[in-house]
C-alpha cells in the first residue's frame, strides 16, 4: 500500500527551504541565509537616511559659511598663513623682510639713569672702618706701582667690597691715571700701602679732612671730599646723593662716583685744582666739579684720548 503524501512542513520564521536539486532524491538540503523579515513594517529605513541626508546637509553649510567668512577676511587670511619672510609682495611694493620694523616699546623707551639712592643717609658712624682684604689687578702697563686699600666706616651700611670694586672701575679707565705712565694696586687692610681710600659718613668725613687741614664745610656742615696726607676721603652723602647740578643735568650717579674718585687720587698723587677752559666744554678732573661746573661739562676723567686733559690752575 503506498504511504500517505506527507504535507510539507511550514519554513521557520527567518528563512526559508529550497527544494532538492531535480538530479536525484535522497540529497540533502541547502539552507539560505534569513534574509529581511517582509511581514515587518519597513518605516525605520527612510528615518535613518532622512537623518543622514539632513547631516550631510548640516556640513555642507557650515562649509560655505567658513568660505565665506574666509573670502572676506582676505588678506588677514593670508597674513596668518605666510611669515614676513614669505609673504609675496605686493606689485610695486618692497618685500616685507625689507621694511623697518619699529623698535619694541622697551627698546624705545630705556630706563632712567641712577641720579642718586634713593633712603636716608647715616649721617654719623662709628668712626672704625672695615677693610676690603680682596688683592686687586695691577692697573696700567707702566710707571712706579703705588698701593692702595679701600676702608668703609661701620656704621655707613655700606658694603667694603662693593666701594672697592667702584673705586677700582674709577682707577682702571681708560682714562684714569694709569694711562699717564703710573701703576695702582689695591692690596689688603695689613699690607704695605701708599695711600688709603676711605668711605665715610659726613661727620666723620668732617673730623678726618680736618685734622688733615682741609675744611670741607658747607654752609657750616661736612658737605665735599678731601684728601689728608695719605688719606683719600669720600664723603658718603656725596657718594649717595651726588651733587645738585649734577642731577638737574641728569648726569648718572656713577659718573659722579668716578669723578670724585679720580679727583681726589689726584690731590694725592700732586695735582691742584683747575678751572674751566671754556663754556661748553669737558671739565678737568681736578676742577671743583662737587661745587660748580661754571659752564663747562660733567668729566670724569684726567686722560682724553690718550692725553693729559687739564685746565687753567686757580
Amino acid at each position: 500500500m503506498p504511504s500517505a503524501r506527507r504535507r510539507p512542513a511550514t519554513p521557520p520564521t527567518g528563512g526559508h527551504r529550497t527544494d532538492a536539486p531535480r538530479g536525484g532524491r535522497g540529497q540533502a538540503t541547502r539552507r539560505v541565509p534569513a534574509g529581511p523579515d517582509l511581514t515587518r513594517p519597513r518605516h525605520r529605513r527612510p528615518a535613518r537616511r532622512r537623518r543622514l541626508v539632513e547631516l550631510v546637509a548640516l556640513v555642507l553649510a557650515v562649509g560655505a559659511a567658513v568660505a565665506v567668512v574666509a573670502d572676506r577676511r582676505g588678506a588677514d587670511v593670508g597674513a596668518e598663513v605666510f611669515t614676513a619672510e614669505q609673504m609675496p609682495p605686493a606689485p610695486g611694493l618692497a618685500p616685507v623682510s625689507a621694511l623697518p620694523v619699529p623698535p619694541s616699546p622697551a627698546a624705545a623707551t630705556p630706563a632712567p639713569p641712577v641720579l642718586r639712592l634713593p633712603g636716608p643717609v647715616p649721617s654719623e658712624g662709628r668712626g672704625s672702618f672695615g677693610y676690603d682684604d680682596r688683592v686687586g689687578p695691577v692697573l696700567g702697563e707702566t710707571g712706579t706701582l703705588r698701593r692702595y686699600r679701600v676702608a668703609v666706616e661701620s656704621g655707613s651700611d655700606e658694603d667694603a667690597g662693593e666701594f672697592a670694586a667702584a673705586v677700582e672701575t674709577a682707577l682702571t679707565g681708560p682714562g684714569s691715571w694709569v694711562d699717564g705712565g703710573l701703576r695702582l694696586q689695591q692690596v689688603r687692610g695689613d699690607a704695605r700701602h701708599d695711600f688709603t681710600v676711605y668711605l665715610a659718613t659726613a661727620a666723620t668725613a668732617g673730623r678726618m679732612c680736618a685734622a688733615g687741614g682741609v675744611d670741607i664745610r658747607v654752609g657750616g656742615r661736612p658737605y665735599t671730599s678731601c684728601r689728608a696726607p695719605g688719606k683719600v676721603i669720600i664723603n658718603l652723602d656725596r657718594w649717595r646723593l651726588s651733587v645738585p647740578h649734577y642731577v638737574s643735568a641728569r648726569v648718572p650717579l656713577s659718573v659722579y662716583r668716578t669723578y670724585v674718585v679720580n679727583h681726589e687720587v689726584g690731590h694725592q698723587l700732586g695735582h691742584r685744582h683747575e678751572r674751566c677752559p671754556g663754556k661748553g666744554r669737558p671739565a678737568p678732573v681736578m676742577m671743583q666739579q662737587t661745587l660748580f661746573l661754571d659752564g663747562c661739562v660733567a668729566n670724569p676723567w684726567p686722560y682724553r684720548d690718550g692725553r693729559r686733559y687739564a685746565g687753567p690752575r686757580l
